[in-house]
């Protein structure tokens, strides 16, 4: 009967300690539903650190971003910049053409022939600065050649008020000459001699007077094609162009022109398949191209061409320009 008892109120060691905890969790669980709480599930793997990374790469591309709104802003001041100076200087350069019309306009004489070439003078400058008004700001190689002819043209006033004050003085003194003569007629042998000595001075000054004259010269590479190029490994031909002055008192007919080109390193440029020389003091020398012009008194346009020099070499080459008598000028340019 004792063991039979026991036997039926056994119980398995651990089936108290299990109930209680199952009963708490059923309540906690109940009582979370009641509440509306319905506990998430826990991960350890939750990827914050996408976060972060995704954070990194906006705050780069927002740098570059602004950095290159930067960029872009600097490069469009610094052309604002360029294009303001660019129309600086062409206003600059407009006026000194306005004030060199003005100085024209001042300059007069008691001579037929010099009034004809300042007419011509100052109608080239109204053609110049009607060009300079036309030209935008940026053609940078419009705006050197028209600096060069403006300096041209400085030039050329500069000689017209040498030649104007040299007749009016030689003119003055011719007169003064011509009044003693006529008051001293009778005067010994050696102020007929005197007066002789003038005459030949006077004589000297309107030969001199009488030498021709160029302007605007100006040389430019050219490719096969005839187009202009600055680039030296481009260049087939050099052109040289230049105008020969209106003078009255020169000698007309047929004449000859002549170029000498120099290159980079100082050496005379010539066309092997057509050599041309050329007289000079009590020696024939050989140029780099030489024509024949008829001058008639007339102003007129003179191109001469140097061809097949073979490959060129970067830097600046110059040309003198000589008649048979003289040197007429010089000029440069820049080959890159």
């Amino acid at each position: 009967m004792i063991e039979r008892r026991n036997h039926r109120f056994s119980r398995p060691a651990n089936s108290g300690a299990e109930e209680p905890v199952s009963r708490m969790n059923q309540q906690e669980a109940e009582s979370n539903q009641v509440n509306g709480y319905t506990p998430e599930p826990e991960d350890d793997d939750t990827p914050s650190g996408n976060n972060g990374g995704f954070k990194t790469v906006t705050g780069v591309l927002i740098g570059v971003v602004v950095v290159l709104v930067g960029v872009l802003a600097y490069i469009w001041v610094s052309k604002q910049n360029l294009v303001d100076e660019l129309d600086q200087e062409k206003q600059e350069l407009t006026q000194k053409m306005l004030d060199l019309r003005n100085d024209y306009r001042d300059l007069s004489s008691d001579y037929a022939t010099i009034n004809a070439q300042l007419d011509s003078s100052r109608e080239e400058v109204n053609q110049l600065i009607e060009r300079i008004q036309k030209t935008e700001a940026t053609n940078r190689a419009a705006i050197r050649r028209y600096e060069k002819e403006l300096g041209t043209l400085r030039s050329i006033m500069k000689s017209y008020i040498v030649q104007i004050d040299s007749l009016n003085t030689a003119n003055k003194k011719l007169k003064a000459d011509v009044a003693s003569a006529r008051r001293d007629l009778s005067e010994s042998q050696k102020k007929n001699e005197e007066l002789t000595q003038t005459v030949g001075d006077l004589s000297d000054k309107v030969a001199a007077g009488s030498v021709i004259k160029a302007r605007g010269i100006y040389m430019e590479g050219q490719r096969k094609n005839g187009k202009k190029t600055d680039r030296a490994r481009d260049v087939f031909t050099l052109a040289t162009s230049f105008s020969l002055i209106e003078n009255d008192l020169a000698p007309k007919g047929p004449m000859m022109v002549y170029v000498l080109i120099w290159d980079a390193d100082g050496n005379l440029l010539v066309n092997p398949e057509q050599p041309t020389t050329m007289v000079k003091g009590d020696e024939e020398v050989t140029v780099s191209a030489g024509r024949e012009v008829d001058y008639n008194g007339a102003e007129v346009d003179v191109v001469l061409y140097l061809k097949n020099m073979g490959k060129l070499s970067k830097g600046v080459y110059s040309v003198d320009v000589y008649t048979e008598n003289h040197k007429l000028g010089t000029a440069e340019l820049m080959l890159r």
